[in-house]
């Protein structure tokens, strides 16, 4: 089974900066240090600050060959993002990948230029869309499993999360070649 240590979220610096400096200054009117920031607000705020975060991210549970992630991209910026490859240590092989209709039979490809997310927008990775693909994964996933990822945008900036295992047998999906109707397609050939 699959499941490091747990990892802990790190706040920004700015973020960690604002709760030391809230905290530290009390200094001769208190009321207006408890009634400005305080530090659960600030690390509150964190997550808006971060350019890319997935919500809900999971993994089916799988015992060896491939299996797949999934959860909503969420861009926090004013700019368009698109995340362009993806890592994790369960695995020595991730791709982007998407489904598409390929003269009327279902077809898992690698999803060329990667996800875009709009700015202030969201892209949603699910089960018969584009996903995360592992591909040769090193270890079983079983149910509360936790899998490290760590996404990288286009413009170099990376993001990482855990996502859990969970089991999911909807239409009977099971990422591996020629199964359920749900080919390995590899490159566009058109």
């Amino acid at each position: 089974m699959y499941s490091p240590r747990p990892r802990t979220l790190l706040l920004p610096a700015a973020a960690l900066a604002a709760a030391v400096l809230v905290s530290g200054c009390g200094g001769q009117d208190s009321t207006s240090a408890t009634t400005s920031a305080s530090p659960s607000r600030a690390a509150a705020a964190a997550p808006a600050s971060t350019p890319l975060t997935i919500t809900d991210p999971w993994v089916k549970t799988s015992e060896k060959g491939m299996t797949a992630a999934f959860g909503t991209l969420v861009n926090n910026t004013d700019t368009e993002l698109t995340v362009v490859s993806g890592a994790s240590p369960l695995s020595p092989k991730v791709e982007l990948h998407e489904v598409v209709d390929s003269g009327g039979k279902m077809v898992m490809r690698p999803k060329k230029g990667g996800f875009v997310v709009p700015a202030h927008g969201s892209h949603q990775l699910a089960p018969g869309s584009d996903h995360i693909m592992l591909i040769g994964i090193t270890g079983k996933v079983e149910p509360g499993a936790e899998v490290p990822f760590t996404l990288t945008l286009a413009n170099g900036g990376t993001v990482q999360f855990t996502a859990i295992g969970k089991e999911f047998a909807g239409g009977k999906e099971d990422y591996r070649p020629g199964k359920s109707g749900m080919d390995m397609g590899g490159e566009d050939k058109s």
